[in-house]
């Protein structure tokens, strides 16, 4: 590629993915206004309050200004890292926010090294044995941890590990030592991770046997090339940006589905954080969660978009 084509390349995910995240902002601020009612009524649902408290949210959420002067506001503050006050915690969003994410980052950091080794060690097992009964055993067995819900599986986990044989705790995530945060979250992790090994192992899989079966490697067998030699360069780098482009929307999913984890093991991420300001209809909190998972999608997508081309030589000459 040449310097323009990169320039056009990388200036042209840029800028959709920046579109993505200005169109998110408005549907994340706009949800609060196409509910029926007063938004002030549903951020104040069950709660007692005074008219002095009424005024004084009406003016902090500028309840009384026009709707585009509102979402100034609130985009300019979001900007600055100010999503506003929490409702629940009578504190700052960001300041509760940022307390929580440090456990589901070393959650969906040690699920998805979970996924990406064992999905595509799995896969690739299965694709290049020349046994049909290890392919027959890894197809029926990564059918299976797909069709088990993180929750079940979290259940099935803290019954046995935890509650029967006493390897691993049930509950919490550790101090600030690493060992000590890896081993309160293995059983959270695997839990969360077994539904997509399975999904990254068929992926892997299948991605390498089109491979394997292509015109150009079965030429560079019958030149003679090592096996070794014509896997990982002409069949498992081809192979790599189809999984990869999976694994990176499987990964940023994680953060989706981790609340049902982390309220299985009693963890203070955000998962959990999300489901409990929904349960109490704290809406900044909820926007803020929102608007930083799918930005958390959109930087996932936008990498994985970015590194294919560097990995495929095909997708370099397409892109230029």
């Amino acid at each position: 590629m040449t310097p323009l084509a990169v320039i056009r390349f990388v200036g042209g995910r840029l800028l959709g993915a920046a579109l993505t995240i200005w169109v998110t902002t408005v549907i994340v601020f706009g949800a609060l206004y196409v509910v029926p009612g007063d938004p002030l009524s549903i951020l104040l649902r069950g709660r007692r309050t005074t008219p002095e408290l009424v005024a004084q949210l009406r003016e902090t959420y500028g309840l009384d200004e026009p709707l585009p002067v509102r979402y100034a506001t609130w985009l300019s503050g979001v900007v600055r890292g100010d999503f506003g006050e929490s409702l629940q915690f009578q504190a700052s969003v960001a300041d509760v926010v940022a307390s929580r994410i440090p456990t589901t980052l070393w959650l969906v950091g040690y699920s998805a090294v979970i996924i990406l080794v064992f999905g595509v060690v799995l896969g690739s097992w299965a694709a290049v044995s020349r046994r049909p009964l290890v392919d027959q055993i890894v197809l029926i067995g990564s059918s299976v941890l797909s069709a088990i819900p993180a929750f079940v599986a979290a259940l099935i986990l803290l019954l046995v590990f935890a509650g029967a044989l006493g390897w691993f705790p049930a509950f919490g995530s550790g101090g600030d030592n690493v060992t000590d945060r890896l081993y309160h979250l293995t059983l959270p992790a695997i839990a969360l991770s077994l539904t997509y090994v399975g999904l990254i192992a068929r992926i892997t899989r299948a991605s390498l046997l089109r491979e394997i079966r292509s015109d150009h490697v079965v030429v560079a067998r019958t030149r003679g090339l090592p096996r070794g030699y014509v896997f990982r360069h002409h069949v498992m780098r081809n192979a790599l940006n189809p999984i990869l482009s999976y694994a990176g929307v499987l990964v940023a999913g994680l953060l989706v589905t981790s609340q049902l984890v982390e309220f299985a093991f009693d963890l203070n991420g955000i998962g959990s954080l999300l489901v409990e300001s929904v349960r109490n209809i704290d809406f900044a909190v909820v926007q803020a969660l929102t608007l930083l998972i799918v930005i958390a999608f959109i930087v996932t997508n936008l990498f994985v978009d970015l590194l294919a081309p560097v990995i495929d030589p095909e997708l370099r000459r397409g892109a230029a």
